[in-house]
């Protein structure tokens, strides 16, 4: 006899690690083809956003600052494991808040690897020294760094919205400066609008050209546009059975190729952890080392079913 799914009694969605709410079996993804480790800088930011899924702001410091050897210590141990990492990524928070951003930018260059950076390309990154500090970077190594910055719009109005009064015209002149620089640019917008993905292409595709950045608004890896990271919406939850039903693999979503290190507030040691997205889920950390973040991941939460699986997107270039 075929078995049946079992309902649990009095069980809402995402509640059991292994199990959906109508009984079936959770899906879960096993980290297959480690290519980017990222690192969050720190929750601290210049700037408070509206739906900012981390909740950067000035007074946010639940995600302390890493240091220079806490990234050194990961890359040390990506060596030891084997892992097939290309590419080093760094998040906030605004990255340049941290005193040690440039010397991590440049321990992760100089161990080899490609370095993403998302920035909102405001002050903290325009302040002198930052910027003497990125100028040689970018001599130095070219096209293996990249600045990823935060644009959520190609509109000043929908933009400020966002980050408030006058946000739009500060990161346009941090932009303006890393395009100088030949600075390898790429930016992350919002599908928060009613604009089809078509016309906020076409209209980051303008602005581009008016400001004569080397930027493809058409390339998904160089123009990101991500869906909105709503938990209060609907979600179905992904089981063992929607590979096949979807038309997808596992191998796709992105704890299948990625990682991320923080470190909380109070802690004595770094962490590491199976999302980027989900930075505050006890359930997602993994363990202190990269051994033990070598773990599948239950897809037990609403940004594993909308984000990353139905709306097919990733953090990484």
């Amino acid at each position: 006899m075929k078995d049946q799914a079992v309902e649990p009694a009095n069980m809402g969605k995402f509640e059991v690690r292994t199990t959906t709410a109508k009984g079936q079996a959770r899906a879960s993804v096993a980290l297959t083809h480690a290519q980017t480790l990222w690192f969050n800088t720190g929750t601290l930011c210049n700037i408070t956003c509206l739906n900012c899924y981390i909740e950067s702001s000035p007074i946010n410091d639940r995600l302390v600052y890493l240091t220079v050897d806490d990234v050194t210590d990961y890359l040390r141990q990506i060596t030891e494991r084997n892992w097939p990492v290309r590419e080093i990524g760094f998040t906030g928070g605004e990255p340049y808040m941290n005193p040690q951003m440039n010397a991590m930018t440049r321990a992760a260059l100089e161990a080899g690897y490609e370095v993403l950076v998302l920035t909102n390309a405001m002050r903290p990154m325009m302040r002198k020294s930052v910027r003497a500090g990125i100028e040689k970077l970018v001599d130095e190594f070219g096209d293996k760094l990249t600045f990823r910055v935060s644009l959520d719009h190609h509109s000043q109005q929908h933009h400020d919205e966002m980050r408030g009064k006058g946000a739009f015209d500060k990161t346009l002149e941090g932009m303006d400066w890393l395009a100088s620089i030949g600075a390898r640019m790429a930016v992350a917008g919002r599908m928060l609008w009613h604009d089809s993905e078509t016309e906020e292409r076409a209209g980051f595709a303008a602005l581009f050209t008016m400001r004569a950045y080397d930027i493809d608004a058409m390339d998904p890896a160089m123009c990101v546009l991500f869906p909105e990271m709503d938990e209060t919406v609907e979600v179905p939850e992904i089981t063992t059975a929607c590979w096949g039903i979807l038309g997808k693999s596992p191998d796709d979503v992105m704890c299948a190729s990625s990682r991320m290190v923080v470190k909380r507030k109070g802690a004595d040691h770094a962490t590491v952890l199976a999302c980027t997205l989900l930075p505050y889920c006890e359930e997602f950390e993994m363990g202190e080392t990269l051994q033990q973040a070598e773990g599948k991941v239950y897809l037990n939460h609403a940004h594993c079913a909308k984000f990353c699986v139905l709306g097919g997107a990733s953090c990484s270039a």
